[in-house]
């Protein structure tokens, strides 16, 4: 298998476990309490990590972590909860879909990866697809939410190219760990002081604050930046689009929804804009083949 193919697929583990953070949230965690909530799954997630790794950050990667920290997981993870309880699912995860495009443009100036024409058709192609299987026309569109999931959207794609930027000779779960921790921390005061006493979780909130914690947060978070180590931003940009159609087909597996004739056309051109993000290996395997009939 190539390098870039396995690599894919090991990005695919992220969207795949954030598209299962909906069903979870909405079975099993207690409502409200946005500010703890993200807590409460980063830190966790985070301890886990250098649990693993045992090593903690040197120079400036204390200020690096810190400024991923908030930019990845603390004021990420609580713009994505105020989107939740005003925005519909389905608005909020169209304008997510734009996180593709706003990648490459942020990567072209911060990591010199410029992007093909083909990313770019597929970015259009996935977010039109993600339109399509989510939005009916239907939405109450509420300006609060709207302004926190594009800010949502803005500052994980600036965050993602900064940690790619930087990561190079730090390893990936310690890195990881370091983010994870640091916005886990951040979000603690302001949960403290916003929404006072912390929820109260029962056994099945505790199972799925675990799931949430170690699959969806340090295993994704993990998998997610080991691509953006090894693949073009474009490509895992992309990638990250599976995220909503795990969302609709495990409503269709677990929730008995079927899928409409427009979900699945909607379904179609997502996968086709992940394929267009696939990395370019033809040049690699003409070389090897040229090398050796020389």
């Amino acid at each position: 298998m190539e390098a870039s193919v396995r690599w894919t697929l090991v990005t695919a583990i992220a969207p795949v476990a954030w598209g299962t953070t909906y069903f979870v949230t909405h079975e099993y965690l207690p409502a409200g309490d946005p500010l703890y909530g993200a807590a409460i799954r980063a830190l966790p997630a985070g301890l886990l990590l250098l649990a693993v790794r045992r090593q903690l950050p040197r120079g400036s990667w204390w200020w690096r972590s810190a400024v991923l920290g908030l930019l990845n997981t603390g004021v990420f993870f609580a713009l994505v909860y105020v989107a939740a309880q005003v925005l519909p699912t389905s608005l909020a995860s169209t304008i997510m879909a734009t996180s593709p495009m706003v990648m490459m443009m942020i990567a072209w100036g911060l990591v010199a990866e410029r992007p093909h024409v083909r990313h770019l058709a597929g970015a259009g192609v996935g977010a039109g697809g993600v339109a399509l299987m989510l939005l009916t026309g239907a939405d109450q569109v509420e300006p609060l939410g709207v302004i926190a999931s594009v800010a949502a959207m803005l500052l994980s794609s600036l965050g993602y190219i900064l940690a790619k930027r930087w990561g190079g000779g730090v390893d990936v779960l310690a890195s990881t760990s370091w983010q994870l921790i640091a916005g886990g921390l951040l979000l603690l005061p302001f949960a403290v002081v916003v929404e006072g006493a912390p929820p109260h979780l029962d056994a099945p909130a505790l199972l799925g604050f675990g799931y949430v914690s170690v699959v969806a947060t340090a295993l994704a978070f993990a998998a997610w930046f080991a691509g953006l180590r090894h693949l073009p931003a474009a490509t895992v940009g992309l990638v990250g689009l599976l995220n909503p159609v795990t969302g609709v087909l495990l409503g269709t597996v677990i929730a008995g929804e079927v899928l409409t004739v427009r979900q699945l056309c909607g379904l179609v051109l997502v996968l086709a804009g992940v394929l267009l993000g696939r990395p370019v290996v033809r040049k690699v395997k003409a070389a090897r083949a040229v090398s050796s009939v020389h």
